[in-house]
């Protein structure tokens, strides 16, 4: 029987998780809720069965199968190679080991742009795989796309300011929003709400625009690099956790797990090469 979840096959519970409501599952109404009466929001990413349930013990209200995946799993320099098999197989991991937090998938790049019923095949997978809802980059350029989804009874959560499958276009990880752009992001957010978005998530932008547009937005906003003021926030779980050596500047590492899975993997290679490991309490003899 796995460490990771109950005999039931639920999550554990943690005395320190504190649940959205009390939910049984998170979902859509219960994000506006915690927009309404003020309650802040937390997301973080999860990829995998191993992981995602100990988030949601700690009482994170949506987990975020994100196409970060490319990244911090996978092993590319972007988000980009990030294949629609390979968001179905980490969504369904993280559906199966767990059964409180919303899960939200990202769409990856190239299965959703062209036409609404491109998006509507991508998401359906996503969905089946175990997903509740879809993220997916762009404003008033998507509208359509996420119209289309909410229509057909899909969930959307969208994603403004910095988004990383347009990089080359952006020319990189770079601030959005300042400037002339700060009217376009005003734009981009009246669209994705009105095309029927239950949240927008703003990475890299000003906080005093993130402020105001969380001030007159109907819908929860979820900010990474984009001040204090958002109604959420989200992290990519492995920065939070200070699992590498580098994090970016928006990020507060809340723990040292790379440094800690280092000296465990650093004591098993001593105590093999030493043949302290098996002792006599890991083995019998007949």
């Amino acid at each position: 029987m796995s460490h990771i979840t109950n005999p039931d096959g639920s999550a554990p519970t943690s005395s320190s998780a504190s649940p959205l409501f009390n939910a049984r599952r998170v979902r859509i109404q219960h994000i506006a809720r915690a927009k309404a009466e003020g309650i802040p929001l937390t997301m973080l990413t999860a990829y995998d069965a191993l992981t995602a349930p100990i988030l949601e013990a700690a009482g994170v209200d949506m987990l975020l199968i994100g196409d970060s995946l490319g990244n911090v799993i996978l092993g590319h320099s972007s988000t980009l190679p990030v294949t629609l098999e390979d968001m179905e197989r980490a969504t369904g991991a993280v559906a199966r080991s767990t059964s409180r937090a919303m899960i939200v998938a990202d769409l990856p790049f190239g299965t959703y742009e062209d036409s609404p019923e491109h998006a509507f095949a991508s998401a359906t997978r996503l969905m089946k795989a175990g997903a509740h809802a879809v993220k997916l980059e762009g404003g008033e350029a998507r509208a359509h796309i996420i119209s289309a989804l909410t229509d057909a009874g899909i969930p959307v959560c969208a994603h403004l300011g910095y988004t990383p499958q347009s990089e080359n276009t952006l020319g990189g990880p770079r601030m959005q929003g300042r400037g002339d752009g700060a009217d376009q992001l005003r734009r981009d957010s009246l669209a994705v709400q009105e095309a029927g978005a239950f949240a927008v998530v703003f990475e890299m932008v000003p906080a005093a625009i993130a402020t105001e547009l969380t001030r007159t937005l109907s819908i929860a906003t979820i900010g990474i690099g984009a001040g204090p003021n958002t109604d959420g926030q989200v992290l990519v779980w492995s920065d939070m956790a200070g699992y590498s050596d580098w994090t970016p500047s928006f990020v507060r590492t809340f723990g040292t797990l790379g440094a800690a899975l280092h000296e465990a993997a650093s004591d098993y290679v001593e105590a093999v090469r030493e043949r302290t490991f098996p002792g006599p309490e890991n083995y019998k003899n007949a």
